[in-house]
């Protein structure tokens, strides 16, 4: 039997990521450091989650999370008081990049060290 943490971890963070970016600005919680760092560290540590919940599946998992990071911002469109930006996108798919290569990173070094 799998373990199914993993994938709701995964799941939970993609859903909180889309409700974030789609409410309304009122309801956006603060930044912990720059918008920018802030948001390449949500898809990236969304992208890791993926990662590490469906390894055999990294590379679709990356490309998935550029096109998050596209369509989700592209969502704002739908809130009157957000206004989507091609840059905002451009730092959340590289954030997505970012933490699905370390997290495949980690795998593949862990997998060479139980191997011996």
């Amino acid at each position: 039997m799998t373990n199914r943490f993993p994938k709701y971890v995964a799941w939970s963070l993609l859903l909180l990521i889309v409700i974030v970016t789609v409410s309304p600005i009122g309801l956006r919680p603060h930044t912990l450091t720059t918008v920018g760092i802030d948001r390449a560290g949500a898809f990236a540590l969304c992208s890791a989650a993926f990662v590490l919940a469906y390894p055999r599946y990294w590379l679709a998992i990356v490309v998935a999370g550029i096109v998050a990071a596209f369509g989700i911002e592209a969502l704002q469109f739908l809130s009157p008081t957000r206004h989507p930006h091609l840059t905002d996108a451009a730092v959340k798919a590289a954030g997505a990049v970012a933490g699905g290569l370390a997290a495949y990173s980690y795998l593949m070094l862990r997998a060479k060290m139980a191997a011996g």
